[in-house]
């Protein structure tokens, strides 16, 4: 058996991204049993989604990433999706490029993904091109998430917002609410339903039944960022009931075999 490292970046009110992923990767041993996986976490102080609040939490990035060097993971993830395009177009690839270079500093050569760049990544996976969004946040900061998605080049033809600025109420949502939140959106042009937008809305339960009663593909930024981690440890995508995405349909590189 081979044990793989995760190490994961998260605000400091997060619930969900280490209950998720951790239980999908765990799905996927069911399946796939000779791989393993345990996980590391540093955190950054955050309480409110708010833009004040997420610049306060940007701001400790290095700190984070610095401890996180020191437990030598195999792959690093940071996750607060908003707050990174909060920060405007592609900046994923602005905050990865920084938590590399910091982790190298201190010798740690994993590679690193961000649930943004992730949320992106698997939405051209399934090569699709419009699509709608559900989110727990406050409109304008969907707003920010259309508009960051829009400029990748996918357009956003629906989207509903919860309107929950607390982070931990976020993460106390009941994702059998979502069955039903998300018939609020237009799905007659979307290729594919992100129907969590936000690693610490509760989503996992929902995927699977909400893409057989909606009839398209749907993704989360947590299943998403779980498909990345798994192509950069060159690992095949799967988990069993999370979605088209980490169904097997597609191998490490992207590629429906």
């Amino acid at each position: 058996m081979t044990v793989h490292h995760i190490g994961m970046i998260v605000p400091s009110s997060n619930l969900t991204m280490e209950t998720e992923l951790p239980r999908m990767l765990r799905a996927r041993q069911d399946v796939i049993p000779e791989d393993d996986f345990v996980f590391h976490t540093s955190r950054m102080r955050m309480q409110h989604v708010t833009p004040e609040g997420l610049r306060a939490m940007n701001s400790q990035t290095e700190r984070a990433a610095l401890e996180m060097a020191d437990a030598r993971p195999d792959v690093v993830s940071t996750a607060c999706l908003v707050a990174i395009m909060a920060q405007g177009p592609g900046h994923h690839c602005v905050a990865e490029d920084q938590i590399t270079a910091t982790l190298r500093s201190e010798g740690a050569n994993a590679p690193v993904i961000s649930s943004a760049g992730a949320l992106l990544e698997g939405i051209g996976t399934l090569q699709a091109r419009r699509v709608a969004i559900l989110t727990p946040y406050l409109k304008p900061l969907t707003k920010l998430v259309v508009d960051y998605i829009e400029d990748a080049g996918v357009e956003v033809v629906s989207a509903h917002s919860l309107e929950v600025s607390d982070n931990l109420a976020v993460a106390r949502l009941d994702p059998a609410d979502l069955l039903e939140h998300y018939k609020k959106l237009d799905l007659s042009n979307a290729d594919a339903l992100v129907l969590s937008a936000c690693v610490q809305m509760p989503s996992l339960s929902a995927v699977q039944p909400v893409e057989d009663e909606a009839g398209l593909p749907v993704l989360t930024a947590a299943v998403a960022t779980t498909y990345s981690i798994l192509t950069r440890l060159g690992l095949r995508p799967v988990v069993p009931s999370a979605g088209r995405l980490l169904s097997g349909a597609f191998d490490s590189e992207g590629v429906a075999p």
